[in-house]
């Protein structure tokens, strides 16, 4: 503890005592539109199958919920140390690819969806998603 500095030691005092919350990015967020109520996840530092689970446990929380729209901020996989390896697939290795695939693929969570944005999966500007949900 000697390491540490006066100021910082005075920070970390400060912050114990603030109440002032700090975001949890594995907290779903909620945005009151009057008609749509939507929610976020961000899925940076997931492993795939982390990462499908908790869209799985979204898309079906969600639904039971009325939430009609969610966006899966999943990363553009620029740093995904997946594409050096020739025995993986360059696209399903990547979470922007192979959630929404994982999505895709399954038939209950494809029961409470109505559309899926492919247009923003194919942009390699976008590391996001929007899947649009039915309703209950």
């Amino acid at each position: 503890m000697s390491n540490i500095s006066d100021k910082d030691k005075k920070d970390w005092n400060t912050f114990l005592k603030s109440t002032e919350k700090i975001e949890d990015k594995d907290k779903t967020s909620y945005k009151d539109n009057k008609t749509t109520l939507s929610k976020s996840i961000d899925l940076h530092g997931y492993t795939l199958d982390e990462a499908n689970r908790k869209v799985s446990e979204l898309i079906h929380q969600s639904f039971e919920n009325n939430i009609r729209n969610l966006n899966i901020i999943t990363g553009k996989g620029n740093r995904s140390n997946n594409q050096k390896d020739p025995y993986q697939s360059k696209d399903l290795s990547i979470l922007k690819y192979s959630v929404p695939n994982f999505v895709m693929n399954n038939l209950d969570l494809m029961n409470k969806i109505i559309s899926i944005d492919n247009e923003s999966i194919e942009d390699l500007s976008s590391g996001s998603f929007r899947i649009y949900l039915k309703k209950k």
